[in-house]
């Protein structure tokens, strides 16, 4: 099956990604039914598209509100919403048992050539495929929050996923206008939440550890290092709770800075407080120079590490995971980029004086971080690093 023979679409699920996706599936062109299990839930989603659609009217930015809400139909009948589909997109609650039990129903409902999509985080595509008899058939794409705004999609493969049902995918988000990038392997986190998992944790080890501030680390990353968010305001923004949760089912340790946050409820902007007071205070209050004295290089070589990961074992090419941080997460310049221009060598010499002094797992450097070094590919300078480099210092191509 190819992009071009998609004509009809169901989304399962009306919340906030569901309805989103619908919408943009909708804007694209796309006949698309949303489906959701009670009808409230449904009717929910539906006004929230014709809100979010007639903002777009109002500033310009779309035609035709009534043509595109034409397009859509919604049900809370699994098998009218899926029976006649080319692409099932499945936004179910992130619970494995939940996903799986779909999965099986679809296996049962939905037409044999039939692409079934998973817009899953944080869960293992391969698990997921498995409930079905179709497992070359399932494939991630994972949208981020908002669809109607944001660019990028991951396409995920799981083990048993065929380059054909990748590509399907892979040219459908390029037909609604998005970005999307290839995570050739079921590794925990995709790209962006694989990056941007030490951006989060590594500064609230250090404060878990008396080693800075809230404020100092936020300040830093911000006006230091020219990150949208600090690492603490963006997960009172996201919610706490759910980073929490990502890593504990992962098995990740969560620091217990993070660990006592979502023991006292303290959540984030949805509760009111979190590492800052939304309620009494005035949000994040960080100041420019609150962070002179915060060990940003620490933070970032983990990232980088995570990057080097991920290009090292075929999961993403430099410039995809680039190309993630950037759309998915914000990022003025991706990681592998911007450690190409500080110098690998000095990444790598940061990560091994910290491994050495903590012995703590996560600041190994990875297998393929050293290689680099050791051949020479230290970065812009050395005219290689994860890409190759012009006699200008631009980037020729992703190694």
């Amino acid at each position: 099956m190819e992009t071009g023979d998609i004509d009809r679409v169901a989304v399962l699920g009306a919340g906030n990604m569901g309805h989103g996706i619908t919408e943009v599936v909708a804007m694209g062109g796309y006949d698309v039914v949303m489906r959701d299990i009670e009808d409230e839930f449904v009717e929910s989603g539906y006004e929230n598209i014709e809100w979010s659609l007639g903002k777009l009217a109002d500033g310009g930015k779309i035609d035709d509100p009534e043509g595109i809400l034409s397009r859509i139909e919604t049900t809370t009948d699994l098998e009218t919403a899926v029976g006649d589909a080319d692409l099932v997109i499945e936004v179910a609650p992130e619970r494995m048992a939940l996903k799986k039990e779909i999965y099986s129903e679809l296996d049962e409902l939905a037409p044999e050539h039939a692409v079934l999509a998973s817009n899953t985080s944080s869960l293992s595509i391969t698990e997921i495929a498995s409930a079905t008899d179709r497992e070359e058939q399932v494939v991630g794409t994972h949208f981020f929050n908002p669809p109607v705004k944001m660019g990028l999609v991951e396409v995920i493969y799981g083990e048993r996923t065929s380059d054909e049902t990748a590509e399907t995918a892979y040219g459908f988000a390029e037909s609604l206008g998005k970005t999307p990038i290839y995570v050739r392997k079921d590794v925990q986190g995709f790209v962006v939440n694989s990056v941007l998992g030490p951006f989060m944790t590594e500064p609230a080890w250090m404060v878990s550890n008396d080693e800075a501030t809230v404020r100092e680390a936020d300040a830093a990353m911000v006006h230091r290092r020219g990150y949208p968010m600090g690492p603490f305001e963006l997960a009172d923004l996201t919610g706490i709770d759910i980073g929490y949760s990502v890593r504990e089912e992962a098995g990740i340790t969560n620091p217990p800075f993070i660990e006592a946050k979502v023991e006292a409820g303290d959540l984030g902007r949805k509760t009111g407080k979190g590492y800052y007071d939304y309620e009494d205070g005035d949000g994040p209050d960080y100041e420019e120079g609150d962070g002179e004295g915060f060990d940003t290089l620490r933070v970032e070589a983990r990232m980088v590490n995570e990057a080097a990961k991920l290009v090292g074992n075929d999961v993403a090419t430099p410039d995809a995971v680039d190309t993630g941080m950037r759309l998915g997460a914000g990022f003025s310049e991706g990681p592998c980029r911007r450690a190409d221009r500080e110098g690998l060598d000095a990444i790598l010499d940061k990560l091994e004086a910290l491994h050495e002094e903590t012995g703590e797992e996560r600041f190994k450097p990875a297998d393929s971080l050293r290689e680099l070094v050791e051949d020479g590919h230290t970065g812009v300078e050395a005219g290689a690093g994860f890409y190759e480099y012009d006699e200008g210092g631009e980037p020729v191509e992703g190694r």
